[in-house]
């Protein structure tokens, strides 16, 4: 429906409605992981802090002691190694969660909806902030996107499955541009840090196991396995009909 390529800053392709805003489903995860390193920096989020510490929990059947374990940087990693249900799952995801109990946590990958909608819950039980609002005033606002209205922005509940909801965003391809833009510059914005540099060198890092043959994942970005070509590239899909590719020179 819309495409848009940039290089060196400057818009080389335009294709669609590059204005008309999507459901960009799984594309949230890195939106959220920017604010993540802004809220870390400044000292508000602890990536070392347990689910114990933090005292996150669900509905039954609860967590158990091994799986509040589990830390934040784990989540991030999508490494927790707690396989209870989640809200705005994919049927695949259901049908790929291993058994509760079955991985320690920060032992084993698996593209968990858990992970990602408890780090929402705890970005705003810590930050006491909402992750929309949080989002248009520290990379919105700054970085000058032109589509980006707080009213396409909803939390979505499954209470039957958890008590963690996803946070769902929608969004314009020439502002999703603008964010990729963002990251490839290293976080900063016409002179200004926004995401600090070193948080995106961290979470654009695989922390999987390195196979030639299959893509790594750093902290809520996916990382293309080593033998596509695509060397110091980090990309997210979102209902594997959305994607936002990045691909540096260096970074």
């Amino acid at each position: 429906a819309a495409v848009m390529v940039l290089h060196d800053g400057r818009v080389v392709l335009s294709w669609g409605d590059v204005a008309k805003k999507y459901q960009c489903h799984s594309i949230r995860k890195p939106f959220l992981g920017a604010l993540y390193g802004i809220y870390v920096e400044r000292g508000m989020l602890d990536l070392d802090a347990t689910m114990a510490d933090l005292e996150i929990d669900d509905i039954p059947p609860q967590l158990t002691p091994q799986e509040k374990q589990a830390n934040v940087r784990h989540l991030l990693q999508a490494r927790s190694g707690v396989y209870h249900e989640a809200a705005a799952e994919a049927e695949s995801m259901m049908e790929a969660r291993p058994e509760r109990g079955s991985h320690a946590s920060g032992t084993f990958y698996y593209y968990n909806n858990w992970d990602f909608n408890a780090l929402g819950t705890i970005f705003r039980q810590e930050t006491g902030l909402n992750i929309f609002e949080a989002f248009e005033e520290q990379i919105a606002g700054p970085i000058g996107m032109e589509d980006f209205s707080l009213s396409d922005c909803t939390y979505h509940y499954e209470p039957d499955k958890s008590e963690h909801p996803a946070y769902m965003f929608r969004m314009s391809s020439r502002d999703m541009a603008r964010f990729g833009l963002l990251y490839q510059n290293l976080g900063e914005w016409e002179g200004e840090q926004i995401v600090p540099s070193e948080w995106i060198r961290e979470s654009t890092t695989s922390y999987t196991n390195e196979d030639p043959e299959v893509d790594g994942y750093g902290y809520l970005w996916k990382i293309p396995a080593p033998n596509t070509g695509f060397d110091g590239a980090f990309y997210h899909t979102g209902l594997a009909v959305h994607l936002l590719l990045v691909w540096p020179e260096e970074k």
